[in-house]
């Protein structure tokens, strides 16, 4: 063991890490040669590939002029570009950019955003609604947001009271509990159309859209949490495009870099800027990290602005959607798995076993048989998922599939 403390690892049982060397496109290449199909983006970060020739010279270029710098009281160009660039292709309406490191930290600002127009506002909003399996961040606050399980447990004592919507699978429950609780809330936090690490959940966009009608009638504001769905993955840039919907909130980070650095945008309503512009400087928004808008970081968000702009991204991610539909097909029909679904370039699919769940012993033993084959999946429990960069090609799809075939 070498001393370091993996992610989400059970030490006692996993096995030694793989080391890897590099990457190019769709996979990875390991220090012994080996190379890995990336069939889950490297954790749903990886849009363009791994190494994206114009995003890494864009990282190269920006270390020789400024590497970092206090961002309370200074700014540089490649903040300001990308924030300018961003409101350009934000649902209308977002105003305002507010920079940090990670997804996690994008909701825990989202959600003091909100507490904080309220609390300036002068009006005691307190309650924050989420969805039922619903998954923000590790963070303290986003831990509350978040599903109670095995996830948090140990931290119970630290996680506040959060109002919780079924999942609409019934979407008629789900609309009359937001009814019942939107007009006290504060805010209502979804993940759109799709709820990634509660299982890869899958919704439309016709019950998002009324979730936020409702929220507009009872003066609730709406936190769109689009770190795993934005840039691509549902199929649109946005997910929220789908609903036409603009969230009063709106959580960025995950692939705003094309995976390549970690950076985080939320982007807010002027509604919400303004409840903490005022010469009482009480009415501050105090948050902040060590790295907000690093500026190789931003240099690197704009380059992969730069990709979507002009490189055929809508093309591959169109494309890419269709071969995933072509190979869930055969899975369909198959008695060993049950809810077979798609969205946009993530395709899911549950193993049916006696211990369903995150905890489930399929997990580890599938992942162990795909890296056999030269394939890195991170089944949820029982629940496969596809989620590769926009890249890969449908041999190198078929790779993974025939992966997912044998380990049943």
């Amino acid at each position: 063991m070498s001393g370091i403390w993996h992610p989400f690892t059970q030490h006692a049982t996993a096995p030694a890490p793989l080391a890897v060397a590099r990457g190019a496109g769709a996979s990875l290449i390991l220090e012994d040669g080996r190379r890995i199909l990336d069939g889950i983006s490297s954790w749903w970060v990886t849009t363009h590939g791994h190494s994206h020739p114009r995003i890494m010279a864009a990282i190269r270029k920006q270390t020789e002029q400024l590497d970092q710098v206090i961002f309370a009281g200074f700014t540089h160009q490649p903040a300001e570009d990308l924030a300018a660039e961003l409101l350009k292709i934000v649902p209308p309406g977002l105003r305002q950019v507010f920079y940090s490191d990670t997804g996690s930290t994008s909701v825990e600002v989202a959600l003091k955003m909100a507490l904080g127009f309220w609390h300036n506002s002068g009006k005691p909003r307190t309650r924050i609604i989420a969805l039922e399996h619903a998954y923000h961040g590790d963070t303290i606050g986003t831990m509350a947001a978040g599903a109670r399980g095995v996830f948090n447990a140990a931290y119970e004592p630290l996680l506040f009271d959060v109002a919780r919507l079924p999942f609409p699978s019934d979407p008629k429950a789900t609309l009359a509990a937001l009814e019942r609780e939107a007009p006290n809330a504060a805010a209502l936090i979804v993940e759109p159309l799709l709820l990634g690490a509660g299982g890869m959940l899958m919704y439309g966009p016709d019950i998002l859209r009324e979730m936020k009608a409702i929220c507009e009638k009872h003066g609730t504001l709406f936190i769109a949490d689009e770190v795993l769905t934005g840039f691509g993955r549902t199929g649109t840039l946005f997910a929220c495009e789908q609903a036409g919907v603009t969230p009063d909130i709106l959580c960025l980070a995950k692939g705003l870099t094309g995976g390549a650095l970690p950076l985080a945008a939320t982007l807010a309503t002027p509604a919400i800027f303004e409840a903490h512009y005022s010469t009482d400087r009480r009415k501050t928004f105090f948050h902040s990290s060590s790295y907000t808008a690093n500026p190789i970081a931003c240099a690197a968000a704009r380059a992969n602005l730069g990709v979507w702009r002009d490189e055929p991204v809508r093309e591959r991610i169109t494309m890419l959607a269709q071969m995933q539909e072509e190979r869930l097909a055969p899975f369909r029909a198959d008695p060993r798995v049950t809810n077979v679904r798609r969205i946009g370039t993530v395709a899911a699919l549950d193993l049916k076993v006696s211990d369903p769940g995150y905890l489930a012993d399929a997990g580890p033993k599938l992942t162990a048989h795909a890296l056999d084959r030269g394939v890195l999946l991170r089944p949820l429990g029982n629940t496969i998922y596809v989620l590769p960069p926009y890249c890969i090609t449908g041999a190198e799809l078929d790779i993974i599939y025939a992966a997912i075939l044998t380990a049943l």
